[in-house]
């Protein structure tokens, strides 16, 4: 395991990942070339219903330092500058959307064997702060992570999470949206030979008293094969099949069924990542 607790947002980041990473109804294209002396090359389309939507980035490496260019089909670009270890476990990144003259921030992220650390500062008169941390070791982890708006004096969001890992298991208890929200999760690996895990989620609204509850699960039928399940208590089922049919290159087909509305068409989502 690594050292130190992380960032904030690796809080119950392995069940998040399990429940909704992958899952598209969409169909989506991404083509990725690198060359020898740092430069990476990334272009994106997606088809969501009859709209196609993309975009190409751009990432130099020189170094500690990285530029990253990203334009996309909203004529919008978006650059992040990035400098590692400008002192041990301090990383500096400042970015910027172009045209929007108020998405500028600075952002510092700080990692040490028992904490981590993240803020950031919007670039405007009267800025977004941003901050969140974690104190702890790789097995215990607490943390909160706050957003306050200067201009208006209140909290964009206040949060609080707890993680919790012991070998194959891991649990977290996160407090979202001002105490609105509670949610628990849960990770466990069953059998890492052939990367079998299972997981669940359970959210809990306190303003409308409701719970939603996800569960997931994953198998390697190969080294190179993939499957994902997952469904939830309102009847929605999905599903998806991944194959690496060359190394650094996926093929994903996934599917979804909402059993409370079975007249519907399914929904399929079809993903292609081409890298060298």
């Amino acid at each position: 395991m690594a050292k130190g607790p992380g960032l904030y947002t690796e809080i119950g980041k392995k069940v998040r990942d399990l429940l909704y990473k992958d899952y598209q109804g969409d169909h989506k294209l991404t083509v990725a070339t690198f060359s020898d002396t740092g430069v990476a090359i990334t272009t994106t389309g997606t088809k969501k219903g009859s709209q196609l939507v993309g975009d190409v980035s751009t990432q130099v490496k020189n170094k500690n330092f990285t530029t990253d260019l990203k334009v996309s089909t909203d004529a919008s670009l978006l650059t992040t500058l990035t400098y590692d270890e400008a002192a041990p476990g301090l990383k500096t990144i400042v970015s910027a959307k172009l045209p929007d003259q108020k998405s500028g921030k600075i952002e510092l992220q700080y990692l040490h064997d028992y904490a981590g650390i993240c803020t950031s500062v919007g670039l405007t008169a009267n800025p977004i702060v941003n901050f969140s941390g974690v104190v702890g070791t790789n097995v215990v982890a607490l943390g909160t992570d706050a957003s306050f708006n200067t201009e208006t004096g209140n909290f964009k969001h206040l949060n609080f999470g707890l993680n919790f890992t012991k070998d194959d298991l891991i649990a977290s208890v996160t407090l979202n949206d001002k105490g609105e929200k509670l949610t628990a999760s849960y990770y466990h690996v069953v059998d890492p030979l052939t990367n079998t895990v299972v997981g669940a989620e359970v959210n809990h609204n306190f303003s409308t008293n409701e719970n939603t509850v996800t569960f997931g699960t994953q198998h390697a039928l190969d080294p190179l094969t993939t499957v994902k399940a997952r469904v939830n208590n309102a009847g929605v089922a999905n599903a998806l099949i991944q194959h690496q049919w060359r190394p650094k290159s996926f093929v994903t087909v996934s599917g979804e069924v909402d059993s409370k509305a079975i007249e519907k068409t399914p929904k399929v989502g079809i993903a292609l990542a081409l890298k060298p």
